[in-house]
C-alpha cells in the first residue's frame, strides 16, 4: 500500500500536506511559485501523472484537494528546458502515455476530490474541473489556449471533457476559439459550484473538505467510483485517438513551417 511518506517529497513540481483526518492538500508549483507547464522529460506533465497514481493508491486519504500557487492556477509555459527529441515520434510517443496517465490516473482516485482553481487556468483546464466539486476564485478565468489557437488538434481529453461540460456546439466553440469563461459564467453554466475571494477560497475549501472527511470511508470511496464511471468510459473511448490526432497535427504544422507553407 502507497502511503504518504512515499511520495511526499517524491516530486519537484507537485506539494503535498495532509491533516490529521485524511484531507489531502495537493498544489502544484514552480520552485514554490506559480506554476508553470513543462512537457519535457521529467516535467510537470510528467509529474502529475505519476502524483495522481500515488494519492489514488494512498488508502489514508479521505478527500483530496487540488489546486494551484499564488493568483493563478495554470497559464504559463516554461520554454526553457528542452527535449532533443521534440516534435518527433518519440516525443509524441512520450506524450501519448503521460496523456492518459495524466486524466485516467486522475480519475482512479477514489475519494472526493475538490479543486480549488486560485486564479485563472488556460493551459490543461480540465483537470481542477475534472473535480467532483470545484471553487473559483473571483477573477478565475477558463480557458484552452494550448490546442487550435496554436494550430494543434484539442485532442488530450479536452475534446471529450468540455463537450460533456458545456454541450457539443458550446464545446466545440470554446475549444476552437480560445473563448474564455469568467468565475461567474462558469457558475451559471454549473460547472463551478461557489465562487470565493481568493484570500477566503481556500478556508472555504477546508471547510467542505473536513466536513466531508467526517463521512464514511467507504461512502466516499464508492461514491466517487459511482460520479467517475461514465467519464472513464468516456475517455477509454475517444483519449488516445485524440492524443493521436493531435500529434498528427502537431507533426504537420511543423513540416509545412520549415517548408514555409501554412
Amino acid at each position: 500500500m502507497t502511503r504518504l511518506a512515499d511520495y511526499q517529497h517524491k516530486y519537484r513540481y507537485v506539494a503535498f500536506d495532509r491533516h490529521d483526518d485524511g484531507v489531502l492538500e495537493m498544489r502544484i508549483h514552480d520552485n514554490g511559485g506559480v506554476a508553470k507547464w513543462t512537457a519535457h522529460p521529467g516535467g510537470i506533465h510528467e509529474e502529475l501523472g505519476y502524483a495522481f497514481y500515488d494519492v489514488g493508491r494512498d488508502m489514508e486519504n479521505r478527500v483530496v484537494i487540488f489546486t494551484g500557487t499564488g493568483d493563478l492556477f495554470l497559464t504559463e509555459f516554461d520554454p526553457t528546458p528542452e527535449d532533443p527529441d521534440a516534435g518527433t515520434p518519440l516525443f509524441w510517443d512520450r506524450i501519448f502515455k503521460e496523456g492518459r496517465d495524466l486524466l485516467m490516473n486522475l480519475l482512479e482516485i477514489e475519494v472526493p476530490v475538490i479543486g480549488v482553481v486560485n486564479g485563472p487556468v488556460t493551459i490543461h483546464s480540465e483537470l481542477p474541473t475534472m473535480s467532483d466539486i470545484v471553487l473559483a476564485a473571483d477573477d478565475a478565468i477558463f480557458a484552452d489556449k494550448v490546442h487550435t489557437t496554436n494550430g494543434y488538434v484539442a485532442g488530450d481529453g479536452v475534446h471529450v471533457w468540455w463537450q460533456m461540460l458545456l454541450g457539443p456546439n458550446r464545446g466545440r466553440h470554446f475549444l476552437l476559439t480560445g473563448d474564455e469563461i469568467d468565475a461567474q459564467e462558469a457558475k451559471r453554466l454549473g460547472f463551478v459550484a461557489e465562487i470565493h475571494p481568493r484570500e477566503t477560497l481556500m478556508n472555504r475549501a477546508r471547510e467542505l473538505a473536513h466536513g466531508l472527511a467526517k463521512q464514511h470511508r467507504t461512502m466516499l470511496r464508492s461514491s466517487r467510483v459511482a460520479f467517475t464511471q461514465h467519464i472513464k468510459r468516456r475517455m477509454l473511448d475517444d483519449l488516445g485517438y485524440g492524443l493521436q490526432l493531435e500529434a498528427i497535427s502537431a507533426m504537420s504544422l511543423m513540416h509545412d513551417m520549415m517548408k514555409g507553407q501554412k
